[in-house]
């Protein structure tokens, strides 16, 4: 590690200031930020730590209609306290990481990095969900804007997620065990006015929602409607892990998965 200046604000009136200055970074829960600085991938000047924010920070909602969660929320919470509003949700966040990771880790943070492969975009993109910041707020699909990037402006600061409540989703991936990434998932939600499908870990391009998919499901939601539909391999990620058709492969079964978890 290197020398940097760390700040602690207790308000976000306070930590936009702290961010106007140079070199300036914001930390979460850190699990991404932290070891690439520690790799000199790197390397803000003061890092603005938004933990002791408490107004970003709990879950609540409305049964049936909305859930929200504040960006400073950890994984652990999430999955303790989103469940009673958003089941789905809730067991998205169980099952991220490891008890560090999700004790640490928060899905503001999760959301600013973007990581191709990370959980919580697909429930943001699948649920139609709108990102609060400290300037405007952002419907999910005008959201993510590629591989680890978002259109979140130079100090702009995630505060809260509302998600939508759907009839029924669920969240199916396939397990990359020694990260604990989706090597694919799908989240899929099911609303009046149809189906929302959201695929993480297989597209060179990040997080995507797959068309195709919705419009057979929004016909008829059901696993076996979904038999021979495949994405595209073009553009899929090929690494040790599965070539781009395996992954393409992945986006079909998971889906399937998901929608016979939904139920």
């Amino acid at each position: 590690m290197y020398n940097f200046d760390f700040v602690r604000p207790s308000t976000l009136a306070e930590a936009v200031i702290a961010l106007a200055g140079d070199e300036a970074q914001p930390l979460a829960g850190g699990q991404t930020l932290l070891p690439s600085m520690k790799q000199r991938l790197n390397m803000p000047g003061t890092l603005v730590s938004l933990t002791g924010i408490a107004d970003l920070k709990g879950v609540s909602g409305e049964a049936g209609a909305s859930v929200t969660i504040g960006a400073a929320t950890t994984h652990a919470q999430v999955a303790a306290e989103a469940g009673a509003f958003y089941p789905a949700l809730a067991d998205l966040a169980a099952r991220i990481g490891d008890p560090a990771v999700r004790n640490r880790g928060t899905i503001g943070g999760s959301l600013a990095n973007n990581d191709p492969s990370a959980c919580y975009p697909a429930a943001v993109l699948a649920s139609g969900a709108t990102i609060t910041t400290n300037k405007r707020e952002i419907a999910a699909d005008d959201f993510f804007d590629g591989m680890f990037a978002t259109v979140l402006e130079e100090g702009e600061i995630i505060t809260s997620v509302t998600f939508p409540i759907p009839q029924a989703a669920a969240y199916a991936k396939f397990l990359q065990p020694a990260s604990r990434f989706a090597l694919t998932g799908a989240f899929v939600a099911r609303f009046e006015g149809g189906v929302r499908v959201a695929i993480t870990g297989a597209s060179e391009g990040g997080v995507f929602r797959w068309s195709d998919a919705e419009s057979v499901l929004s016909n008829s939601f059901s696993g076996d409607a979904l038999a021979g539909k495949l994405p595209a391999a073009e553009g899929m990620i090929s690494d040790l892990h599965g070539s781009a058709a395996y992954r393409a492969h992945l986006c079909g079964v998971m889906t399937r998965r998901a929608v016979a978890a939904a139920g």
